[in-house]
């Protein structure tokens, strides 16, 4: 049976040891001086040289060579984690004034020792202030916190770092090359990411990943760690932003397609939303990213990870939209007849206020003139005018299909913009509301943004949009059918035009918060 490769490849000398230089020059000069301690703590994260150097530091206070498979009466290794009672202490304690057999210290190792009870520490404490001369203690722990403070002032203590990616990067390539493993180069960076600046870690996954056939890529290094790629985490991230609680689930079921873990899902999401947050880039509100930070690090230690992933992702995707309560379905459009269908008039010129203006300054906005003109025209017989990207003609049936399009995307977004009063002129749409509120919501960056793409998107050109607060705004909201052509389109407006949609008269609870916040409706879902 073949021996695992962080055993083989396990320093056997000080000056071997990489990454841990601060440790290794200081117990060196000691060595070579004879100013040998009678008790050392050693501190820091797993795999990172703890117990190799306590092997070594034992065999060189002792003269004697060092051989991982070697092991000597005199060098006594201890496992804190299965002898942690009082009793094996004082067993110990007992055993100490023995002299060595026939090396020159008795040197006890023990390893984990953090785990042991407070009524072992207290057994160990006198031994460990005053040991006979021949007696030297070595003591690890991936936990210094749990130690008793009298147990670690009676020590010289040395903190352990997590080794540099590379310095672990190069000492992963020297063993690829030594044991004839063919692998990529950003393979190897993933390797020793995934180690967290843990040697054994790192050279476990190595050995794992070495019985792929032919040369070990990223790809299939990402398979062995259940790492999801790039493009799905990004996709994750862009539904959350977007609260689109479907392309959440959707981008979560092909992550259980693909055989990746939640737990590292939840570690590249924590990471990316942690990069973002950082970067100032993140469209989710903070106190939204912090709590869904919180419950990505639990997703590991949860009874099922899958459903605490789905769930942490879903309850972030969903904060901050508002759930409306349904309104009286508008009638459905008439079917357009032979006779000239009615073409709603312009809007009635509003007082409005822009947000860069005080509200006591009103600002006379006037309609376009060409508002539906290319309706007209067409009925008139005449020639269509042809618009270029600077005389782009914005009409109601083009803003009604953005409108249907908000809200398949982001119905938040669509509560909001649908109480708006618009007025078209050629390349530009004025949305006019009648509170506050609603005007600086739709005026924030990201969201105009996104009404601009929808616009881009349904126009094939770009639109500006300019958002203001008017005076005259009547408290209504636009009907919204699902996405038609624009021949049916233009239909409904007429149809619109024609016969207003009766508001349902205000619930008592409607009626206090109007007196409390202004004027508030019932918006449809």
């Amino acid at each position: 049976m073949g021996q695992a490769l962080y055993r083989t490849y396990r320093s056997k000398k000080l000056s071997e040891i990489v990454g841990q230089e601060h440790i290794t020059t200081a117990l060196t000069h000691a060595l070579e001086k004879g100013t040998i301690s009678h008790a050392y703590l050693f501190t820091g994260p797993r795999g990172v040289g703890k117990t190799s150097i306590a092997r070594i530091l034992a065999h060189e206070i002792n003269g004697l060579p060092y051989d991982d498979d070697s092991m000597h009466l005199d060098i006594i290794e201890i496992d804190a984690a299965s002898n942690r009672r009082i009793d094996e202490i004082r067993d110990l304690r007992d055993k100490v004034h023995t002299a060595p057999t026939s090396a020159k210290y008795k040197v006890y190792i023990i390893d984990e020792v953090h785990m042991l009870t407070k009524e072992a520490f207290n057994a160990l404490l006198k031994t460990l202030e005053e040991p006979p001369a021949h007696v030297v203690f070595i003591l690890a722990t991936t936990e210094a916190h749990k130690l008793p403070e009298t147990i670690i002032s009676r020590t010289q203590r040395f903190g352990f770092k997590p080794v540099e990616m590379p310095k672990v990067v190069a000492h992963l390539r020297d063993i690829a090359k030594k044991e004839k493993i063919s692998i990529d180069d950003d393979a190897l960076e993933l390797i020793a990411a995934h180690g967290e600046g843990s040697f054994r870690d790192s050279i476990s996954l190595l050995d794992q990943v070495r019985n792929h056939a032919g040369k070990v890529t990223l790809a299939s290094v990402q398979q062995v760690l259940g790492i999801a790629p790039a493009e799905l985490i990004a996709d994750m991230l862009d539904a959350l932003q977007m609260h689109n609680a479907v392309g959440i689930v959707s981008a979560l079921q092909q992550m259980h397609d693909q055989g990746n873990e939640p737990a590292q899902v939840a570690k590249q999401l924590g990471e990316a939303l942690r990069g973002a947050l950082i970067a100032g880039q993140s469209a989710l509100a903070h106190d939204v990213v912090v709590k869904l930070l919180t419950q990505l690090v639990q997703v590991p230690v949860s009874h099922d990870p899958k459903i605490a992933l789905e769930i942490a992702l879903l309850d972030a995707a969903l904060s901050g939209t508002a759930t409306a309560q349904p309104q009286t379905p508008a009638p459905p459009a008439k079917a357009a007849t032979a006779a000239k269908p009615s073409v709603a008039a312009p809007a009635r010129p509003a007082k409005i206020m822009s947000e860069d203006v005080q509200a006591t300054t009103p600002v006379q906005v006037e309609p376009h003139p060409s508002t539906f003109r290319a309706k007209t025209q067409e009925e008139a017989g005449e020639p269509l005018h042809i618009t270029t990207e600077s005389d782009l003609l914005i009409d109601e049936p083009t803003w009604l299909q953005v409108l249907a399009r908000l809200k398949q995307s982001h119905n938040t977004l669509f509560s909001v913009a649908r109480v708006a009063q618009a007025s078209f002129e050629p390349g530009v749409i004025t949305l006019a509301f009648k509170h506050t509120f609603h005007q600086k919501r739709l005026n924030e960056k990201r969201n105009k943004e996104l009404l601009a793409t929808i616009f881009t998107e349904v126009t094939g050109q770009p639109l500006q949009i300019h958002c203001v607060v008017s005076e005259t705004v009547a408290s209504s909201t636009t009907p919204i059918a699902p996405v038609l052509p624009p021949e049916d389109a233009a239909a409904m407006v007429h149809h619109v035009a024609a016969e207003p949609v009766s508001t349902p008269p205000k619930s008592e609870a409607l009626k206090a918060i109007s007196n409390i916040f202004g004027d508030a409706e019932l918006l449809e879902s």
